[in-house]
Formats: structure tokens, sequence, C-alpha cells
């Protein structure tokens, strides 16, 4: 997320709209073939005059569209960066009013059972059955399985 968010703000303002829309049809396609042709598109319009938003993407290609060799169901919770930045939002709050927290051992514990009172009211990931699958090795194309491990 943080690189689709990083081009547009390579392009003048009035383009950015376009950018976005552009970008949200990249990664929300329902095939990666789907994607590539939105992902093209996006590099053909922008890339004579804004060569640096272009080329913030297309370096990392691959990386970004690597989520389709995953389980649909998984692909919203990669898409967000909010399953990672949720959890630590509880530990800033804290760790943000409390002066010195003493020791780093201190720190840790602190840390940890914030996060394990947090973990409380989490939940569970969509199709999270799915990952023992993807752990062992399963193969996904586009969401679906295609071969298990």
């Amino acid at each position: 997320m943080h690189k689709t968010a990083n081009a547009p703000d390579k392009l003048p303002k009035q383009l950015q709209g376009k950018a976005k829309t552009m970008l949200h049809d990249i990664y929300l396609s329902e095939s990666r073939k789907s994607a590539d042709k939105a992902f093209d598109t996006f590099i053909r319009t922008f890339d004579g005059k804004y060569s640096k938003a272009t080329e913030c993407l297309e370096k990392d290609r691959e990386h970004l569209l690597t989520f389709y060799n995953f389980p649909a169901h998984h692909w919203k919770h990669i898409r967000s960066t909010n399953t990672i930045e949720s959890p630590f939002a509880t530990v800033r709050l804290r760790t943000d009013k409390t002066r010195g927290q003493g020791s780093e051992k201190t720190t840790h514990m602190m840390v940890f059972k914030l996060l394990e009172q947090a973990s409380m009211r989490w939940q569970k990931l969509a199709g999270s059955n799915i990952i023992p699958m993807v752990m062992a090795g399963a193969i996904f194309e586009d969401g679906e399985l295609k071969k298990a491990a």
C-alpha cells in the first residue's frame, strides 16, 4: 500500500485522482492477467512525462502483484497495512504516554502484555482455515488452489 501511495505523489495534483483510480484497477483486479493489463495501462499513460511515478512502481512490479499467488480470501489482508499497523497502535499509545519505560527488559514485558491484551479483541483472518495449506507450500493461481502441497 505504501508503494502505491508514493506513485501518485510524484504526479501533479490534477492527475493524482486519475492515478489512484488506475492503481485501484490494478490491485482490485480479479486475476493476475487483468492486473498486468491495468499495470501496463498505467505505465503507458504516465511514462512519457512522469517517469519517476512509473519507475517507482515498475521496479517492484513482481512484489506488488505477488498477492495473486495466495488464496483470494487473504487478498484483502495482504493488500492492507492495517493487519500490521492496528496492533501496534495500542502499543504506541501506551508507550508514548509512559515517560522513561525503564530498562529494555521492562519495555519488552510491557509491549508483550499490551499485545496480549489487545489480541483478545482481534478477529480471525478471512480464510484462516487455509493458512496451514499456504504454510505447507500449496500453490495458488489467481486466488484458486492450483496444486496441493
